[in-house]
């Protein structure tokens, strides 16, 4: 489900220090519940999924996506983190360096930033934009925890502009309900959810 943007730019994640020249773009909630200690499982989880694998409109798209970079560059190294744009971990403060960054991505071309208690981001860059994927856990009153994920932009200039446009409607529409839904699949099926054992247990 999307959020309003309140629920992210209202919280005090550690991202706003971190990107605070990167436009909001989408805030969504994850399927799900989490209990204490959970966090961490659930970015496992994250890092494990691949988007292409949703349904078969969204699963073309992420081809056509794939490919029309190949083709035109867009993807290319030199076009890139630490390339085109810096890292963000440049920026990062020393107590989350030492947090670490986290796991790397099994399906998604994109790169661990920093792992906390309550916080996960992982940044992407090409010749379109550096993107920011920043994964939350907001606490509720019976101590479980509902997840929210943010999705921060700064674009490469007008082409930047014109390519985010462009595919926001696909990302609204088709990509992102694809993926939650199968993110919701692999949440039950993982032993997460307020469904979970009355033990707690995974």
């Amino acid at each position: 489900m999307r959020l309003p943007n309140t629920e992210h730019t209202s919280r005090p994640w550690r991202i706003h220090e971190i990107a605070p020249d990167f436009k909001l773009e989408d805030v969504w909630e994850l399927p799900g519940r989490g209990g204490p200690g959970d966090f961490p499982w659930l970015v496992q989880l994250i890092t494990s999924f691949d988007p292409a694998r949703g349904s078969r409109i969204a699963s073309a798209l992420w081809a056509t996506r794939w490919k029309v970079g190949s083709l035109l560059g867009w993807d290319d190294p030199d076009r890139g983190l630490d390339a085109r744009v810096a890292t963000l971990r440049d920026r990062l403060p020393a107590d989350l360096v030492r947090g670490g960054n986290g796991p790397g991505f099994a399906a998604l071309p994109m790169r661990p930033l920093y792992l906390s208690d309550d916080e996960f981001a992982a940044e992407i860059a090409n010749e379109t934009m550096h993107g920011v994927m920043h994964i939350g856990a907001v606490e509720e009153q019976d101590g479980s925890f509902r997840a929210q994920m943010a999705v921060l932009v700064k674009t490469n200039g007008r082409f930047g502009n014109a390519y985010m446009a462009a595919i926001r409607p696909f990302r609204h529409l088709i990509v992102y309900p694809a993926v939650m839904r199968q993110g919701q699949e692999l949440w039950e099926r993982s032993g997460g959810s307020v469904a979970r054992d009355s033990d707690g247990s995974h």
